[in-house]
């Protein structure tokens, strides 16, 4: 026997408990044509007759007694699992309260996020794009992207990777003043540094190399974030971003690769007790790999 369309056994269930062409169809909401095709195709393929014509309708012959059973069991798993992707759907369905820093939420989640929504259209996103750290514990977020291994018990958080930080400028400010070569070069009086005002991050990352700068040898000085992207995307001066940040800012390029800057870790959070919701499980398990995809791949400055 040839292997046969087991879809055609809803129609052939249908004729076997109405009895006839004309209720089995009105039963299903099809053509009574349509229907009879089903049949005649399902007697082809399974090469046994199914039905016999009487005064009455359809009568099954021993044959179609002898798969009823089996063709019930079909259309119970059948309607198991709809009922199943059905309740999944609907497990599938809620809102996610996602907490990042400034230019996490402007530079690397827009992207993230919109495929995030594509595969679960069904979830709501909030975001919120704060530097300081929302606290989970007291629910301000349901996930938290942090550049800091969370330390607290009652969290569960999963390492998504290293950020990697490069020196960038813009073509125009490159060809108007010079790529830098060493480290000499971009300290020197004919580079503009694009830096922070009030934060000493940068400062204390030249400081940790032997390098000790001073705030004003930075005669671009924010403590925005967004806008400092923003300064080193314009070709203001040079600046120092993420790697991932750089990809979205054409024209940028990487200058001075020797220059070391330690990567920033990236982490995904939760609540223990929220991990266990299916709706926010599933958006932390997606974005922890959607993120981490994102870091494999290389920056377009740096290719």
């Amino acid at each position: 026997m040839s292997s046969f369309d087991w879809t055609l056994i809803r129609s052939f269930l249908a004729v076997l408990e109405q009895g006839s062409l004309m209720a089995a169809a009105r039963a299903l909401g099809m053509h009574q044509p349509t229907l009879g095709r089903h049949i005649e195709q399902l007697e082809r393929q399974l090469g046994v007759s199914l039905f016999e014509r009487t005064g009455r309708g359809l009568a099954p012959t021993r044959s179609a007694l002898a798969i009823a059973d089996e063709a019930r069991q079909m259309r119970d798993g059948a309607r198991s699992l709809q009922r199943k992707l059905s309740a999944r759907q609907s497990d599938r369905s809620g809102t996610v309260r996602l907490s990042a820093s400034q230019v996490a939420a402007a530079w690397a989640l827009p992207g993230l996020i919109a495929q995030l929504r594509q595969a679960e259209p069904n979830i709501a996103i909030e975001l919120v794009a704060t530097n300081s750290a929302s606290n989970l514990l007291r629910r301000e977020a349901d996930i938290a992207l942090r550049m800091f291994a969370p330390e607290q018990d009652s969290l569960i958080a999963r390492k998504v990777g290293d950020i990697p930080i490069r020196t960038y400028a813009h073509a125009d400010y490159l060809s108007r003043c010079g790529t830098p070569r060493t480290l000499e070069d971009l300290l020197s009086p004919s580079h503009t540094l694009v830096g922070y005002d009030t934060d000493r991050i940068l400062l204390d990352g030249f400081a940790a190399q032997g390098v000790p700068l001073q705030r004003e040898q930075f005669a671009l000085r924010t403590d925005d974030h967004i806008v400092y992207t923003h300064l080193v995307g314009a070709g203001c001066g040079i600046g120092f971003l993420a790697a991932y940040t750089a990809r979205q800012l054409p024209g940028l390029q990487a200058v001075l690769p020797q220059l070391r800057i330690p990567c920033l870790p990236c982490w995904l959070a939760v609540h223990r007790e929220i991990r266990s919701d299916p709706v926010i499980r599933r958006v932390f398990d997606l974005l922890f790999e959607l993120l981490r995809a994102q870091l494999r791949e290389p920056a377009a400055a740096d290719r």
